[in-house]
């Protein structure tokens, strides 16, 4: 257990043991082999509002991590007036994985099992959370509800709960991410300070990077506005737990996607994916983030991001944005997965029609 936090390493370690013991080989053979839970609506459930003081645990779900991160997301998570403790193999490596499926899902059930643990952060993204979302123990996370904050892979991990128990996580910066004013301002404001209805304006400092970078101009294809609850998060998740019982369900839903290192036309697969699987012509309204280093290498015979995008949007009738303020970029919004919201694509806003905290 981190030094930052008044909560001991023996008591997280055994309550990792117990975690991992109940993950043994047999169980995790098992899981594997069932053939996964039932798909059904559960209640929204909102977890507890941070407050001043409280204890966040840092976890790696996903990619490995290194101490210079450990350091910045420390940092990160006490400016806010929050206090820290590290999951028990943060520090582990197994591949380029936070340690084998064991590890990281041992953390995960530690975290959420601690009731002085009112927020689980994962310190990045990466890949493998994919691996964690046949074994984990739902029941105890709905029995246990708490903040959970992250984006990118941690996207498998959003949707699964979120499907599987109700619970209303957070698609927000990882706890290594550069905080940057526009981005604890709006986190605060979800998280910390609360309100029946909270209006999200596009961050400035995009708009300046726009005039340099295209990707990060707002474009409206369809403009209006819709009314939904958000559900998406990183496309290449978002796609590859399309048909499983983990799978978004874009129905009356603001889909919001994002992306970051992939060529237009995997971009192209992936989203025809998403249309055959479960059909964009069904979400209220298709909400794109920054798609970071999306655009073709220079000499390519290939579409641009924007006509790749625009492929699959302008057939649809329902309001269709991209550059919007979420993704692998420094100024960004959270967005709560399952809160009811309303996209204006004239004002370029994003306004949450409840509290997604209790």
């Amino acid at each position: 257990m981190s030094s930052h936090s008044s909560f001991s390493r023996r008591q997280f370690g055994g309550m990792l043991a117990a975690a991992v013991g109940a993950a043994s080989a047999p169980a995790l053979a098992a899981a594997a082999q069932h053939k996964g839970p039932r798909m059904q609506a559960h209640p929204l459930i909102k977890p507890a509002r941070l407050r001043q003081g409280d204890l966040v645990a840092i976890i790696a779900p996903a990619g490995f991590t290194d101490d210079d991160a450990i350091a910045r997301a420390v940092a990160n998570i006490t400016s806010l007036g929050l206090r820290v403790t590290l999951g028990a193999h943060i520090r582990a490596v197994h591949g380029n994985y936070a340690g084998t499926v064991q590890q990281r899902l041992g953390d995960l059930h530690a975290a959420f099992r601690e009731p002085e643990v009112k927020a689980v952060w994962a310190i990045r993204g990466g890949s493998g959370c994919i691996s964690l979302l046949a074994l984990i123990d739902y029941e105890l996370i709905r029995t246990n509800p708490k903040v959970l904050i992250g984006y990118s892979d941690i996207t498998a991990l959003h949707l699964a709960i979120g499907r599987q128990t109700g619970l209303v996580t957070f698609h927000g910066p990882v706890a290594s991410s550069t905080f940057s004013e526009y981005t604890v301002t709006h986190l605060k404001n979800v998280l910390m300070q609360p309100q029946q209805q909270y209006t999200i304006p596009m961050a400035l400092e995009n708009h300046r990077r726009a005039q340099t970078h295209a990707n990060f101009t707002i474009r409206t294809v369809h403009g209006g506005q819709a009314t939904g609850r958000l559900t998406g998060g990183n496309l290449c998740m978002v796609s590859a737990l399309a048909g499983t019982p983990y799978a978004a369900d874009f129905r009356d839903r603001i889909l919001f996607l994002e992306e970051i290192n992939e060529a237009p036309y995997r971009v192209d697969r992936m989203l025809c994916q998403l249309d055959l699987a479960g059909g964009l012509s069904s979400a209220k309204a298709l909400l794109l983030g920054v798609f970071m280093h999306c655009e073709a290498d220079e000499g390519d015979i290939a579409l641009s991001l924007d006509q790749t995008l625009d492929q699959h949007l302008q057939p649809l009738t329902v309001p269709s944005v991209s550059g919007y303020s979420f993704g692998h970029i420094r100024d960004q919004f959270t967005l709560p997965m399952g809160i009811l919201a309303t996209l204006d694509a004239e004002r370029q806003t994003v306004t949450l029609l409840e509290a997604a905290v209790s």
